[in-house]
């Protein structure tokens, strides 16, 4: 992959933290319980800061990037968050939960699929990147351990 479909596909993934971010906010919105509130107020804030970090990391790997103009990510928008009006129109915790748990399964498939596909980023950028999906994957085991609760 050259420089600019790089750029793309890091910039997908910031527009899908952000999606992550405005459904974790949704789903906290809705939710019941007072203590799966707050951790997906907690999950909310993370996605926004992993959406922070690879902003500026992407800005840092290539200053000329136009994030309005990145054509991979208008092919795929938005996929990760696409069913949370149908958790929430549910109105159960568990419904909300099973939302997360195929937005999280979907955002790691996501960053998986980037460090598989460009083996030649620079290493600041590949740390960020793997810290951020291990940080995905131990949300889903929270995610999962909150599902069986509910």
């Amino acid at each position: 992959m050259d420089k600019k479909e790089i750029s793309n596909s890091i910039q997908e993934i910031i527009e899908n933290n952000n999606d992550s971010y405005k459904g974790y906010k949704q789903v906290a919105d809705k939710a019941n319980d007072s203590q799966l509130r707050s951790f997906f107020i907690q999950q909310a804030a993370e996605r926004k800061e992993f959406a922070g970090k690879l902003l500026n990391q992407l800005k840092i790997y290539n200053p000329d990037h136009n994030d309005n103009a990145s054509g991979s990510a208008v092919g795929s928008l938005h996929r990760t968050w696409i069913n949370v009006k149908t958790a929430l129109s549910q109105d159960n915790d568990e419904a909300l939960l099973e939302e997360c748990l195929r937005g999280d399964k979907a955002s790691i498939e996501d960053y998986e699929e980037f460090l598989n596909n460009n083996k030649e980023i620079p290493d600041n950028l590949r740390s960020t990147i793997t810290q951020q999906v291990q940080d995905i994957k131990n949300t889903l085991e929270s995610v999962s351990r909150l599902e069986d609760v509910h």
